[in-house]
This record gives C-alpha cells, sequence and structure tokens, in this order.
C-alpha cells in the first residue's frame, strides 16, 4: 500500500487492543477509504454493508429506505445469516444484526464495517436513532467487537458522530481522517503502476488530479501525461468527464447549490469573502450558507483562510481541490473541443498561465515540505497570501507569505517554469519594491527573507542575491 503507515499502524492497534472500537474514517470521496480497511482489515472482516448510492436510488422505482434496507438485509443472508424477511426499519435491521452477530460470536475479534454509512441514513428512517441503540444498548459492551464506518460525506460524519450532542455524544473512540497523497505519494503511485513520468510531469498531474488514488490509477503506461489527460477529460469515452456531476451528487444533500459555489470561487486564485459569495450565488449570509460552507470545507474542496494584515471579517474561501479546478478551467462545456486539445495546446498561453495558478495551490498544500527544506518543521508558523490595494486593481500580490515565531517571515514568490528561474533587473525591481512594503508591515523584530519556490532552482547571475532561500521542485517531494 502507497502511504497511510500512521493510519495502518492506528487500526491493527485498535484491532488488537481487546475492547469495543467505535472508529470513523472519512475523508474526500475517491481518496481511498475503503481500499484502506480493505487492505488493514483483510480476512478478518466479520460482517461488511455499503449503503446505496443516493445517484443510484434516485434513479430506481423503490422508496430509499426499502432500497436501503433491502440491500442491508440481503448483506446480512451473504454473510450467513438464516433467510428470514426483510426489516421493517432500522431498528430491526440493527436488531437482526445483533442477533446474527451473537450467534456466531465464539470470542474472537468481530470486526463490522460499514462503508458510506451517511448513505443509509436517508430522510425520516430513524437511521441514527437506531444506530445509537445499536451501539449504546449493545455494542458498546462486547470487548472483542470493533466497528469502523466510513463515508465521504465529511460533514455528517463530524455533526451526526463526531461532533454529535445526543446519544452518540463521545461514543467515537477513534476518528481517521484520510487525506489525499502527497506529491511524494503521488510518484510512488503512480511508479507503481509502472508509468513513466518526469517529477515535472508529476508535479502537472497532481495539478490535475490532486493526490486522489482513485483518479491517478486511471493513467496508462506508453501514454505521455499529455496523451492521458486527453484519453481521461476529452475523447469521446473520457471516463473523467461526468465525475464532477456525480461527485457532488454522491457527497451533499444539495449539490446544485454547492456547485454554485464551488463555480464561483473557482473564478479567483485568491478566493472571496462569504458576503460576496452570498450576493453572488443567491444563498442568504446565514445558517445555510454556513453549513454548504462547512461541508465543502471539511471535505478539503475549500480552505478558509485570513490574507495577511487582514481582520476576521476579510477572512475568505478559496477552492484549492485541484479536480474542480482544472475540470471547471478546461472540460466543462468543452463538447466542441478536439479529442487532442490537451496535446495540441500543451504549449499555449492559457495552459502556461493556469500551470503558474495551479502550481501555487500545489505549493499551499505542501506547507509542512516547505518548513522542512527551511529548517523550521518545528517552529509554529502561520501562513496566508497578501493582496496589496486589490480593490484598486494597481496593487501588488504576495503569492505566500509565512509567519515564523522565530522572527523571521518569508515572502514566498512561486514560479513553475521549465528551466532555471532568472530574475531579470525589472523583477528586481518588483522584488526590492514587494520586500520593502512587506517590512513596513511586520513587526520590527521581524526579519523579511526573500524566498524563491521554482521547478529547477535559479539561474546563476548577479540577481541571484535577491533570495535568500531557493526551494526547489525536488524539495517538495520530501
Amino acid at each position: 500500500m502507497i502511504g497511510r503507515k500512521q493510519e495502518i499502524k492506528k487500526i491493527e492497534e485498535l484491532y488488537n487492543d481487546g475492547k469495543a472500537e467505535f472508529i470513523a474514517v472519512y475523508g474526500r470521496r475517491r481518496v481511498g477509504k475503503t481500499y484502506l480497511i480493505d487492505e488493514v482489515l483483510k480476512g478478518k472482516i466479520t460482517f461488511r454493508h455499503a449503503g446505496l448510492s443516493p445517484v443510484e436510488i434516485s434513479n430506481g422505482t423503490k422508496a430509499p429506505l426499502r432500497a436501503q434496507l433491502e440491500a442491508f438485509y440481503y448483506s446480512l443472508l451473504v454473510h450467513g445469516m438464516k433467510k428470514s424477511h426483510c426489516p421493517k426499519d432500522w431498528l430491526e435491521a440493527f436488531f437482526m444484526l445483533e442477533t446474527f452477530l451473537q450467534s456466531i460470536d465464539d470470542g474472537s475479534r468481530i470486526v463490522v464495517f460499514l462503508d458510506e454509512l451517511p448513505w443509509m441514513d436517508t430522510a425520516k428512517s430513524g437511521f441514527i436513532t437506531a444506530f445509537e441503540g445499536f451501539w449504546n444498548s449493545w455494542g458498546c459492551h462486547r470487548n472483542n467487537l470493533m466497528v469502523v464506518v466510513c463515508g465521504s460525506a465529511n460533514s455528517w460524519i463530524m455533526d451526526k458522530l463526531i461532533n454529535n450532542h445526543g446519544g452518540l455524544y463521545g461514543r467515537i473512540t477513534h476518528e481517521i481522517k484520510l487525506e489525499p497523497f502527497n506529491l511524494s505519494e503521488c510518484e510512488a503511485c503512480i511508479t507503481e503502476r509502472n508509468v513513466n513520468f518526469s517529477r515535472y510531469d508529476i508535479v502537472q498531474a497532481y495539478m490535475i488530479f490532486g493526490g486522489i488514488p482513485y483518479y491517478l490509477n486511471y493513467l496508462n503506461r506508453g501514454l505521455s501525461l499529455a496523451q492521458n489527460v486527453d484519453s481521461l477529460f476529452f475523447s469521446k469515452k473520457a471516463v473523467l468527464r461526468i465525475e464532477y456531476d456525480r461527485l457532488f451528487a454522491s457527497v451533499f444533500k444539495s449539490p446544485e447549490a454547492v456547485k454554485k459555489i464551488v463555480e464561483f470561487l473557482a473564478t479567483r486564485n485568491t478566493g472571496y469573502t462569504r458576503k460576496e459569495i452570498s450576493a453572488k450565488v443567491g444563498i442568504s449570509n446565514g445558517g445555510d450558507l454556513t453549513k454548504l460552507l462547512f461541508s465543502l470545507e471539511v471535505s478539503d474542496f475549500i480552505v478558509r483562510y485570513i490574507p495577511f494584515k487582514g481582520k476576521k471579517n476579510d477572512e475568505r474561501y478559496r477552492l484549492i481541490d485541484p479536480f474542480c479546478l482544472f475540470y471547471l478551467k478546461f472540460v466543462k462545456n468543452s463538447d466542441s473541443l478536439s479529442e487532442d486539445f490537451w496535446l495540441s495546446n500543451i504549449s499555449s498561453q492559457n495552459i502556461v498561465s493556469w500551470r503558474g495558478f495551479a502550481f501555487e495551490n500545489v505549493c499551499f498544500n505542501h506547507i509542512s515540505e516547505i518548513k522542512n527544506v527551511l529548517g523550521i518543521r518545528g517552529v509554529s508558523t502561520k501562513h496566508s497570501a497578501w493582496f496589496m490595494h486589490e480593490e484598486k486593481g494597481d496593487g501588488h500580490q504576495i503569492d505566500l507569505i509565512i509567519e515564523r515565531n522565530d522572527n523571521v517571515v518569508n515572502m514566498c514568490e512561486i514560479k513553475f517554469y521549465g528551466d532555471e528561474f532568472s530574475v531579470d533587473r525589472s523583477y528586481d525591481l518588483i522584488l526590492r519594491n514587494r520586500r520593502s512594503i512587506l517590512e513596513s508591515n511586520v513587526l520590527r523584530k521581524c526579519a523579511v527573507h526573500s524566498t524563491l519556490i521554482t521547478t529547477y532552482g535559479l539561474k546563476d547571475n548577479e540577481y541571484k542575491w535577491d533570495f535568500e532561500n531557493v526551494i526547489t521542485m525536488d524539495d517538495l517531494f520530501g
């Protein structure tokens, strides 16, 4: 298995600890939650069941609750329960599960794996009440029972399980949030598939697919990155062309409202305030917007941050999911494009410009690697961007600012180039001006260190001394 060392160790420890365990595993859809549990607990799962996708149920003829209960009953039969009848509600369904587990209990570890748990909680189904009863009145008293639940609807997992204020309050014994792969793990995943990419192309693959293993597994060996992109997004049978709509329909209760927010955020790399989002997408700046933004944030689609020198009212929401950013930039409404669009336009200004912004996103997602190169892994820091006088349209932008507790502020310039980056006289003047402005806005005890984050380093010329630190693409792989 690629990566996941800490998660594997923890699951194995919990399996062997001889206590009742209730574990919640959550993360962005397609990030590999089910695969993790299948691999770590291979041959050890006593009963498993996966909720039915709301996308599939909505296309069927059965009521959602009835369809979910039937599927649960069939799972019980598959695992050895004697034929009975379909439960009339979730209380009866979990009673059947209790009875079945007791009938086969020989004192060894019993593992119950409930995948896509949020999908089972259909409207007015009483699912949570029944699940509470299952765990509180029976499950938590069985020292040999380990219940593992998974879900891609992260806000549901947070609200109904982890932060539950009812019968499940404090009942989760351990939570695991599975993060997308970093660049190093992407490289290992791509290499494992015998796909031969340079690191320059692996970074671009991350810009497109993010660190999502499911997407990376579609890459075909023998094809260049550009050929793979055309095959997966622009060909007549492109398998990822419909992924965007399915992604939101399967995870969010209000997919159209969520997509409106995502598509608005995609229009500006620096993000927008709540007030701006509310005005543009037509959702009142209240509780409903809070829930939608929270659901996107905990699912790793967006990030909330305060720009440098900003206040709470300046808080912005920024779209950071590479797959969504790429899809909305190039794939949405692309039916008229040729099947070799990416290969034919790989050097176009539109794509070159996109790479620059996308590389900034890569860097924001690899702050720990950047800190490690700077030798400040253990130093408390804050990171943000700065947009000076943006409302006037004549200001400066600093791509990344890292404020450190050791009285240093790193002013980071982020450049994605196919060769060493060269500083010329005009850019030298821009850097000096930005540094001067930043120095006037930090504490007097702090020193500003100009820092370049780029692909292949800095060309040796008279202006190379503008940067105290140079971080390369290889450094981001850790």
